[in-house]
């Protein structure tokens, strides 16, 4: 950096210069920083050391600036919307008006430009009123239905095909950002005979709203005993969150300590448990390797038969 400050140097203005300074030390800042792998204060037979290491591994997460990584911390909801923008990118399915920003979150916060590309992609909302509340912390729960509204995840909870408006995923470049340490059909074509052509085949028909409520009931009734086999607290999921959770639980991504029968929904999630969602999500994409079945870590992986209510 030095010798790139002495050529720079030579003819810019003072001002430029400086910004040249604090751009080219954060560059740094951030490099050095990215590099560390492992933590003190996670032990190499801490439950969830996998997660976290293969995680810094991407710089997807990162420790704070004393060397530690804090596991057992609770997440908030800015430090959660820069974690999901720099572990996965989707293409935007809805856009912040121009101007609009929430209250709570000031010109230049850390997190900004996360929170608004989280909301975009659809892995989170705000709430009433304009607020973002970003040092909220995350629960259980909230991070899972986050990452499968998120990336559209659907397990095989469906015991029918409800078709849905949503467009298709697709990834897109990743821009870099520097935030403080340990703050991301086909239409087959119609071909018609001529004689079909000639004489119009009728449209088909929209289903009919008790097509559409029966539907509805099949998909939360294959959830709900998805979720009931799985957990032994299901009744504290709260409702809007069942066909997530189950989705994200026949796909493999739940990781629960230390009883994989235990979700404890509503419980903020902390650094640890976050980390193993975010890389089970990965897995689940085939974007990062599952961990080795003899792995202590992997024993905590909720798994289901998929067993399907309806065959019964």
């Amino acid at each position: 950096m030095t010798n790139l400050l002495k050529t720079l140097s030579l003819g810019a203005p003072l001002p430029a210069l400086c910004m040249i300074v604090l751009a080219a030390g954060a560059l740094e800042s951030h490099a050095q920083t990215s590099s560390q792998t492992t933590f003190p204060d996670v032990a190499s037979n801490y439950w969830a050391q996998p997660y976290i290491q293969r995680l810094a591994e991407r710089n997807i997460i990162t420790g704070y600036p004393d060397g530690t990584f804090r596991p057992e911390k609770s997440v908030d909801r800015d430090e959660f919307a820069a974690i999901v923008r720099k572990a996965f990118d989707v293409e935007p399915i809805r856009q912040i008006q121009s101007g609009a920003v929430y209250k709570d979150v000031p010109v230049g916060y850390w997190a900004s430009r996360p929170i608004e590309e989280a909301y975009q992609q659809g892995f989170m909302t705000g709430y009433p009123g304009g607020y973002f509340r970003p040092q909220q912390p995350v629960s259980k729960v909230e991070a899972i239905t986050s990452l499968t509204k998120g990336l559209n995840i659907t397990g095989g909870t469906s015991a029918v095909t409800v078709p849905t408006n949503q467009p298709t995923r697709r990834r897109t470049a990743r821009r870099p950002i520097f935030v403080p340490i340990a703050i991301t059909s086909l239409m087959q074509p119609i071909l018609q005979s001529k004689a079909s052509a000639a004489t119009p085949a009728p449209a088909t028909p929209a289903p009919s709203t008790s097509t559409t409520n029966n539907q509805a009931a099949n998909l939360n009734r294959a959830a709900s005993f998805i979720i009931t086999n799985a957990y032994a607290d299901a009744n504290k999921i709260p409702q809007y969150a069942v066909a997530n959770v189950a989705a994200a639980t026949q796909s493999n991504i739940v990781v629960n300590y230390p009883n994989p029968k235990v979700l404890n929904p509503t419980k903020p999630a902390t650094r640890a448990e976050t980390a193993a969602l975010v890389y089970q999500t990965l897995v689940a994409q085939g974007r990062a390797e599952p961990l080795a079945s003899n792995l202590p870590a992997a024993k905590y992986i909720v798994r289901t038969n998929n067993t399907n209510p309806n065959n019964k």
